[in-house]
């Protein structure tokens, strides 16, 4: 079985959490028994997380050596230029080393079908915001934010919107579907 699950801003990517106070988990959402996420994605990230109860599919969904392209709706702080889409598809240098090349695009405004955001990000009047679409085939430690950052953008909210062939596709938020093997 294979979980599409359109993850909130502010959930935890386990079922437990033994934090004081708790953090919402993916065990508030009705998710069938026995699934696991297939990777993770940031408490204050949202979008596109797949779950499975199949190992095997788990790992070749969550490991780098399988490089699956992850695409991301970027709200960026800061007007995205050429400049900043060129460095992102050249590669970016991060503490931990270089990025590879990623696939950027600017947008040229908010997609329609993008929820409001709870709670909504913070905004500054005399700094504007654009987005971003970016694809990556790496999955290092919050490596879009770093990455945006890097080249001058910071990021202000990330949306995963596709994992490999498969896509949030409107499905809500909080939301799940099954999806084909």
């Amino acid at each position: 079985m294979l979980i599409a699950f359109n993850k909130p801003y502010g959930v935890l990517c386990q079922f437990t959490d033994d934090s004081v106070p708790p953090r919402p988990t993916l065990a508030g959402f009705e998710l069938p028994a026995g699934v696991y996420a297939a990777g993770r994605l940031d408490f204050d990230s949202e979008g596109l997380l797949l779950l499975s109860d199949d190992g095997p599919r788990i790992a070749q969904i969550s490991s780098p050596k399988f490089k699956w392209p992850k695409t991301y709706l970027v709200q960026v702080e800061g007007e995205a230029k050429d400049e900043h889409l060129d460095a992102l598809r050249k590669g970016v240098m991060l503490n931990d080393g270089l990025t590879q090349p990623a696939q950027a695009s600017a947008l040229q405004s908010v997609p329609d079908w993008l929820w409001p955001r709870d709670p909504p990000i913070r905004t500054r009047k005399t700094v504007p915001d654009s987005y971003i679409e970016l694809t990556i085939r790496e999955g290092r430690n919050r490596q879009v934010r770093r990455m945006t950052a890097a080249v001058g953008l910071p990021t202000l909210r990330l949306v995963r919107i596709s994992i490999g062939p498969h896509r949030l596709d409107g499905l809500a938020s909080g939301a799940w579907r099954k999806e084909p093997v």
